[in-house]
């Protein structure tokens, strides 16, 4: 699945304790079991704030390991390259925008099956990524991603905000 608009991913990786940091591979970190306990259910690293850039290599593994994915919702705010089609294997990817805020990206599956990922910021130092993914797909968590982001170091205090579930609207 990978192309010049995909970035190479490391399946093996998905579930690791350290997943490799090396250009062009996903950062990807799911529950290992499918349990709905905790605010997350799993965690993604992107290299930047591109939406053409990123989401295809998001939906592309998420597809693969979930199904099919029929939506993405995120903070338009936090996210450049909003307004463009999301195609990703000749299907086209609807993308939502939500005020939670940009710690946040919820993915949908069929009607309502919702997955959300703790977004961890693309300037992130390695071990604070790490840390905050372990944390987020921690079975149980109810840290919020912004509470995650700062007991990492990832985020000041300052910049903590509430993150809530909010109904997803968009395109």
């Amino acid at each position: 699945m990978t192309g010049p608009d995909i970035p190479a991913v490391d399946v093996s990786a998905l579930n690791a304790l350290h997943l490799p940091v090396e250009p062009g591979l996903l950062a990807l970190r799911l529950h290992a079991a499918p349990s709905r306990d905790g605010l997350f259910d799993g965690a993604w690293w992107p290299h930047s704030r591109d939406v053409q850039a990123e989401l295809p290599g998001l939906v592309a593994v998420l597809t693969e390991h979930l199904g099919s994915i029929d939506r993405v919702g995120l903070d338009a705010d936090a996210w450049d390259g909003l307004g463009e089609p999301l195609f990703v294997d000749g299907r086209l990817v609807h993308i939502d925008w939500f005020p939670v805020g940009d710690d946040t990206v919820i993915v949908t599956r069929g009607d309502m099956d919702h997955f959300s990922l703790l977004v961890i910021p693309p300037e992130a130092g390695t071990d604070e990524a790490h840390a905050a993914m372990t944390m987020a797909t921690h079975i149980g968590n109810t840290e919020s991603g912004q509470q995650i982001l700062v007991a990492t170091g990832i985020a000041s205090p300052t910049r903590q905000r509430t993150s809530t579930r909010h109904e997803v609207r968009g395109a």
